[in-house]
């Protein structure tokens, strides 16, 4: 028999920005193949994560995701739903409202953050009351004066490698002290489930470099001529794979003009200041598609084109902070509105 440690995540209900909670429970077992089917449910005080009243405060954790923990000796990351007590998705539950059992949704998230630094409260690279000198060098940069933070990046890549997630990439961005991470999934779901996991490898990682993660979308203030963080969401599904038309992305990318605000709520919280129509995005009142146009709210890769209209979208529009599995629930209720018949 050996002591085995299950980490269970799980989203609060703090709202519109939910945040990561979790705790350790430690079971014995013989033989631990890591299978849901191993795991059982489990609970917690809702009251104190705002989703339930102290009188009747028990939440349950239904596990939904299980990926080895590369960071603890017999470990396991356990990602959960939220439900009542009666077994019903709370109301915080973003992703029981995914319309996507058969996988037939496929998605790729770009996931970028700044990295602050605890004692000066900015990003790597900036000096306390001042700037550094202007975006431009740091995209892709190389060498110690425009890349801050390479090894926290480094060894969060390594640990999702390692947790088993299908992890893509990662490279700094446009401002100082920003990074991002791509991770791709066959599966709405899946997806979801591989942010939040590789989310919380990232803030469990910054405890030990004094650090912290901030994922709001315009952390240095609207007014700052510097470039945001999103979340940009890649979609597909069999038809916009397989399709082989030009028509038939044109009423898929029309089916989202209507319900720009249905998104926009969903997107993240302080998108507004993100959204501007400047520094590579649309303006959040406006809608817009285009091919291998980045300021387009979503763009047709050019690569599609080239493969004979055969591939996959990118929505530009959310932000850094926005939850993947509302926003791949609301891509989905969309695309599947579109009328291609």
């Amino acid at each position: 028999m050996a002591k085995i440690k299950l980490e269970y995540i799980w989203l609060d209900g703090y709202f519109p920005t939910q945040n990561m909670r979790s705790k350790t429970k430690v079971e014995e077992h013989e033989n631990f193949k890591g299978t849901l089917e191993e795991l059982g449910m489990w609970s917690f005080d809702g009251s104190s994560t705002r989703q339930a009243e102290g009188g009747s405060s028990d939440c349950l954790l239904k596990p939904v995701a299980i990926y080895p923990d590369p960071d603890r000796i017999n470990g396991y990351l356990v990602m959960n739903e939220v439900l009542n007590a009666d077994g019903t998705p709370h109301v915080s539950n973003g992703r029981a409202t995914i319309d996507d059992d058969d996988n037939d949704f496929w998605f790729g998230f770009e996931q970028e953050y700044f990295i602050m630094d605890t004692k000066t409260q900015l990003p790597l690279g900036f000096p306390i009351g001042g700037y550094p000198a202007p975006q431009g060098m740091y995209y892709c940069s190389v060498g110690g004066l425009h890349t801050h933070g390479r090894a926290l990046v480094e060894e969060h890549a390594n640990l999702c490698i390692d947790a088993g997630l299908n992890f893509e990439g990662i490279n700094q961005e446009v401002a100082s002290g920003q990074w991002e991470f791509q991770l791709f999934a066959k599966g709405a779901k899946k997806a979801g489930d591989e942010i939040w996991i590789a989310r919380y490898l990232l803030d469990r990682l910054t405890e030990k470099y004094g650090y912290y993660i901030e994922y709001h979308p315009k952390p240095l203030g609207k007014d700052m001529d510097w470039n945001g963080s999103g979340m940009h969401a890649n979609f597909s599904n069999e038809v916009l794979r397989t399709c082989g038309d030009k028509e038939t992305y044109a009423k898929i990318c029309e089916a989202f003009r209507p319900v720009v605000k249905e998104h926009i709520e969903v997107y993240g919280e302080f998108n507004d200041q993100r959204l501007t129509g400047l520094h590579e995005t649309a303006a959040i009142t406006d809608f817009s598609w285009g091919v291998s146009d980045r300021g387009a709210s979503i763009r047709i890769p050019i690569i599609v084109v080239e493969k004979g209209w055969k591939g996959w979208l990118e929505d530009r529009r959310p932000a850094s902070n926005g939850d993947p599995y509302k926003i791949a629930g609301r891509i989905i209720k969309t695309v599947k509105s579109a009328d291609i018949s």
